[in-house]
């Protein structure tokens, strides 16, 4: 097996390739061993994806820092791939409460993680950008010298700010307080991803499986993207599912959703398989 050090190069060269790279978000050890035997290259977890596994909403609905970081560390010793979390808003406003969190990301294995500028108070949702300037970059001078590599987010869109000048000044800000991965979920189409991913100087991360448009990874790579991740839709995905297969069985009486499943002993399998 590598090192954390090893698995952090290899997850910095897949930003330094041409073109966009998908990252997928499992939510547990189960589906992270998944997403690594069907070949993917990296991972990230997702605190809405864990936080549905729990019957909670998200971390702002009462997931603790611990909590997530002990599912990223199941997600970590799951496979051999790098892996990334989301950290949210780091847990705390205080620039050292950031700083805190990417220590104890880096003890658990992580070789990247996004701190976000959303501070879960629905009256002022977002940070100014000054202090959130100032909490990425005290992420990012912890992150130094310990194989980590910091993704900044700028939440506006997702918050009912749809302001994209403000959201590239807010990028940019981050980038000079020393993010290596900029992220701003929620843009209204590949022209804006264009924009953003001209006006910045750092990789950019673009979620897919939101509401609205989709784009391929050809497409996102054209628009100068360089990594794709998938937020919690996967998870969503393997739920709804669940409601069709729970659904047929209550109002059919019948159990056909069995033909798509994975058969037992192919998964038993994949469980059991070496790491990859």
């Amino acid at each position: 097996m590598q090192t954390r050090e090893e698995k952090f190069d290899r997850f910095k060269a897949l930003h330094e390739r041409d073109g966009a790279f998908v990252m997928p978000n499992p939510w547990d050890a189960g589906s992270a061993r998944l997403l690594a035997h069907c070949g993917f290259e990296a991972l990230a977890t997702t605190s809405a994806g864990y936080a549905f596994s729990v019957g909670k909403r998200d971390s702002f609905a009462g997931l603790t820092r611990e909590e997530l970081l002990e599912n990223a560390r199941m997600i970590v010793d799951a496979t051999g791939l790098p892996v990334s979390a989301d950290l949210e808003d780091g847990f705390g406003s205080a620039p050292e409460t950031c700083a805190e969190t990417i220590r104890l990301a880096c003890e658990a294995g992580l070789v990247g993680g996004s701190i976000e500028d959303a501070t879960g108070d629905s009256e002022a949702p977002i940070f100014e950008t000054a202090e959130a300037a100032d909490r990425v970059r005290a992420a990012a001078e912890a992150a130094a010298g310990r194989s980590f590599l910091l993704t900044a987010r700028a939440e506006n869109f997702l918050w009912g700010r749809p302001d994209l000048a403000d959201t590239i000044k807010r990028l940019q800000a981050f980038s000079e307080a020393g993010a290596d991965v900029l992220y701003a979920p929620g843009l209204p189409g590949l022209e804006a991803i264009r924009t953003v991913c001209r006006e910045v100087d750092k990789p950019v991360n673009v979620v897919m499986g939101l509401q609205g448009a989709t784009y391929t990874v050809s497409e996102l790579s054209d628009a100068g993207v360089r990594r794709i991740s998938v937020g919690g839709s996967f998870a969503r995905a393997a739920l709804g599912a669940l409601r069709r297969a729970a659904e047929e069985v209550l109002r059919n009486g019948t159990f056909t959703y069995a033909a798509d499943a994975i058969p037992d002993r192919e998964i038993s399998q994949l469980m059991s398989a070496e790491k990859r």
